[in-house]
């Protein structure tokens, strides 16, 4: 049910690992490449069940709630009896016959425009799964699309061209030094993938939109939007501006962890339409934007 990740109405397989570590992260969980137990304190109704059947007793309760072990090896034994589902086993290994499985059950909902993306993390990351579930998708005459942030070897996305029908490709930052600082790597591949992408694309038919996260204090500044359209241009089929939220408070909670972002406020509309207009006017007429924005009548 997913119309967030493509054209149409989609099924979107988020997979783990990524090699970006960006500040903002909407989705934290995914970061890491191995699978992992989270806590739902909402849930939790102190039965204990989880630590009698942990077979490491790995398990622990206090004051703050139930706490794993780090020498967890996340087998999900806990998340299967835990009567309230307070714990959930993030990151599920499938082959790629059960997944393509999973999502063709899907089909009779996607309709002419939508289909299956595969999304992260960073799929690329898993490139060779992923391309041997194009190739059954398309196959089944299933569209396809691939939400990457392009940190990867150019030899991959070549791999995976053939039976992509649309790639969604992230640019955040423009500058080198304020892509490191935000997101702990260069964008020079980044960049230089994009470039050929847009190439190919274009010769071969393909599909491609660019989407930049618009976080306060980071990605939001006239500059980097104006050097990004420089790049963009008309040569993508549509650039979304997608407006920051900080619906993932409680994800980064549950990691234990302190989101740079918990404090910052959501985008207002007149922000946005602002931007957009300067992506417009600095080449770029594709430029749109989306997402909720604050409200600026109470």
């Amino acid at each position: 049910m997913s119309t967030e990740d493509g054209p149409g109405l989609r099924t979107t397989v988020f997979v783990k690992g990524c090699p970006l570590a960006c500040t903002w992260c909407h989705n934290p969980e995914s970061i890491p490449p191995k699978s992992h137990v989270e806590w739902l304190g909402v849930r939790c109704i102190g039965c204990g069940i989880c630590a009698n059947v942990c077979p490491k007793g790995g398990i622990t309760f206090d004051d703050e709630g139930v706490h794993t072990a780090e020498f967890c090896d996340a087998c999900g034994t806990c998340t299967r009896e835990c009567p309230t589902q307070a714990l959930e086993l993030k990151g599920v290994n499938y082959t790629v016959d059960d997944l393509y499985d999973i999502v063709i059950k899907d089909r009779a909902f996607w309709g002419a425009d939508g289909g299956v993306t595969l999304s992260g993390g960073e799929i690329t990351l898993q490139w060779e799964d992923a391309l041997e579930m194009f190739k059954k998708l398309k196959a089944a005459g299933v569209h396809t699309a691939l939400d990457t942030c392009g940190f990867c070897k150019r030899e991959t996305l070549e791999a995976l061209l053939p039976y992509t029908d649309i790639f969604l490709y992230d640019l955040k930052l423009f500058d080198d030094a304020e892509h490191k600082k935000f997101t702990g790597q260069s964008n020079k591949i980044i960049l230089e993938n994009f470039e050929w992408l847009a190439e190919e694309c274009k010769k071969q038919g393909r599909r491609i939109w660019v989407r930049t996260p618009i976080i306060p204090g980071a990605t939001d500044t006239d500059e980097n939007i104006k050097s990004i359209a420089g790049i963009v241009r008309d040569r993508v089929e549509k650039w979304e501006l997608c407006a920051f939220n900080n619906l993932c408070r409680d994800k980064y909670e549950r990691l234990g962890r302190e989101w740079d972002f918990k404090t910052a406020g959501l985008m207002t509309k007149e922000c946005m339409e602002e931007l957009t207009e300067i992506a417009k006017a600095s080449g770029s007429p594709v430029a749109v934007w989306s997402g909720a924005t604050a409200r600026t009548d109470v």
